[in-house]
């Protein structure tokens, strides 16, 4: 199986690694290549402007999602034109009181070509058959639901 990976760069800005006195900003690179400004979440002092570990986590499932209902979708020759998803990743404390990302809601809207239609019932079934083949989805211990559009 392959190994995926990423680099991350940090450079302490200050003086000293102070508590509270430091920035979180780093930079992600994908593939040797494309750079990410990463930071903290902003409830947590992070740059708003940056994007943050967990919406990198919702970013993730939400890809993922896509890629694999794509993947059945083809399968089952449904003509897909568009998909569009809203994912949002909550943070709380888990069952140990730990913060962590709870629970990941997608907002997936999926378009089909013209004159081609399926039920409410044949659409959940599909997003319900994505999830549980996505790797992403699998790897997670949290509460993920999806709320179709």
């Amino acid at each position: 199986m392959s190994d995926l990976s990423i680099d991350i760069v940090w450079k302490r800005a200050s003086a000293e690694l102070l508590p509270g006195q430091f920035s979180n900003a780093h930079d992600v690179t994908y593939n040797q290549q494309f750079k990410l400004k990463a930071d903290a979440a902003p409830d947590w002092g992070g740059n708003a402007e940056y994007t943050n570990p967990e919406q990198a986590l919702a970013a993730a499932l939400s890809s993922c999602h896509l890629m694999t209902f794509l993947a059945l979708a083809a399968k089952a020759k449904w003509p897909v034109a568009s998909f569009n998803d809203h994912a949002v990743a909550h943070l709380g404390k888990n069952s140990k009181g730990q913060m962590s990302v709870i629970k990941i809601d997608l907002h997936p809207t999926v378009e089909f070509d013209s004159g081609f239609e399926v039920s409410d019932d044949e659409l959940k079934k599909m997003h319900d058959r994505a999830h549980r083949y996505c790797f992403i989805a699998n790897t997670l211990d949290s509460s993920i639901e999806i709320n179709i559009h």
